[in-house]
């Protein structure tokens, strides 16, 4: 890892990218990687930071989530601050950023709804200064759909129904594994990879969905009910795209495999069956 991090040619430069040359392998500690990126930690005096490092098959735009994480800052939203991107000796590109803490483990209801608070103080946030990209919402959110004509063909009705709309700034993949908490209780909201103008209300109906799939029913419940109250969208306008969201799980399942504990497929029978946008008869 020293190697490749002395490689890096900066195209966005700190102090921070200056120290690294200070860094020693002592000084380097991998975390947990992610579906898409290799993660370090780098410690250095008085001084940490993250690099994330793109080595796998995502090559997303790492410039724009650079300048949107910096334009995000500046309108006080809680994000890492960027402290420069570039590419590394095999052409990977990374980002560095600041260090904010360590994922959320315990959660209550008032911590609950603080979380559900910043997506939504996100949405309604205003960038002029960034250029957002627009992409259309099937083929960016469901891979590969088109080997999967019982998912397809689901999702296109439900589609038509709903009409996403690109008029918000998104986070697209908001879940509490992208939410760090700092030992003084600072949330921070990492991983903007799929930052992009889209749909709040899908924005909104994945994290929701994630959440129900993942933890209990009354810490499920008041995070739904934090955005209800918050977000000024009805019950009946998530439902549709919570169904989408259903949707996109299964392929990511069917793809890559999704994480999975013993509840998983009890809670995955009872949305199928509770939710009256999904054609049931599809999935015995």
């Amino acid at each position: 890892m020293l190697d490749r991090l002395r490689g890096i040619r900066w195209m966005a430069e700190s102090e921070m990218t200056v120290r690294l040359a200070e860094a020693g392998d002592s000084d380097i500690v991998p975390l947990a990687p992610g579906l898409e990126a290799e993660v370090a930690l780098i410690r250095l005096e008085n001084a940490e930071c993250v690099l994330k490092i793109w080595n796998r098959h995502s090559k997303p735009d790492i410039g724009f989530q650079y300048r949107l994480l910096r334009s995000l800052r500046d309108r006080g939203m809680p994000v890492s601050r960027p402290l420069g991107w570039g590419v590394d000796a095999s052409g990977n590109q990374v980002l560095l950023t600041s260090f904010d803490g360590t994922a959320i483990h315990e959660s209550d209801a008032d911590k609950l709804r603080r979380i559900a608070g910043l997506l939504l103080d996100v949405h309604r946030c205003r960038i002029n200064d960034v250029e957002m990209p627009r992409f259309d919402f099937v083929s960016y959110f469901f891979p590969d759909i088109e080997g999967h004509p019982d998912l397809k063909s689901e999702l296109a009705r439900l589609v038509e129904l709903v009409k996403p709309r690109q008029d918000t700034v998104i986070h697209g993949d908001y879940n509490f594994n992208n939410i760090l908490e700092a030992e003084d209780g600072r949330l921070t909201i990492i991983d903007w990879t799929n930052g992009q103008l889209g749909d709040a209300r899908y924005d909104i109906a994945w994290s929701v969905f994630l959440a129900d799939l993942y933890t209990d029913d009354e810490p499920a419940a008041v995070y739904r009910s934090a955005f209800l109250s918050g977000g000024g969208h009805r019950a009946e306008e998530l439902e549709p795209f919570e169904a989408i969201a259903l949707l996109r799980w299964m392929l990511l399942d069917r793809l890559a495999g999704m994480p999975r504990t013993e509840k998983t497929d009890g809670r995955l029978r009872r949305m199928l069956e509770t939710n009256r946008y999904i054609n049931r008869t599809e999935w015995p």
